[in-house]
């Protein structure tokens, strides 16, 4: 999986926004606001990813249980999912 091009994550204002740029600003009318974790996530999915490998970036950045971290990288799958943000 891969974030589709046409979306850019910017800091504003010390938040990390997800945007559209160029033709996918007219069709994709919103913003997504990231905390740390999913700004992390985000920087993964950047480049051809797995949930595995997501899983694995995060238990060697993070102080947190493989649980927790497939948890959040699954929760942040469907996000981009449901937004329609990720190519399979």
């Amino acid at each position: 999986m891969k974030i589709k091009n046409g979306f850019t994550k910017r800091n504003i204002a010390g938040s990390e926004i997800v945007v559209p740029v160029g033709k996918t600003a007219k069709e994709f009318n919103g913003m997504i606001t990231l905390n740390e974790t999913g700004a992390f996530l985000w920087d993964c999915y950047t480049e051809e990813e797995t949930v595995d490998g997501a899983v694995r970036a995060l238990l060697g950045e993070y102080d947190v249980d493989e649980a927790t971290a497939r948890r959040d990288v699954e929760g942040f799958v469907k996000m981009l999912k449901d937004n329609g943000l990720i190519e399979e």
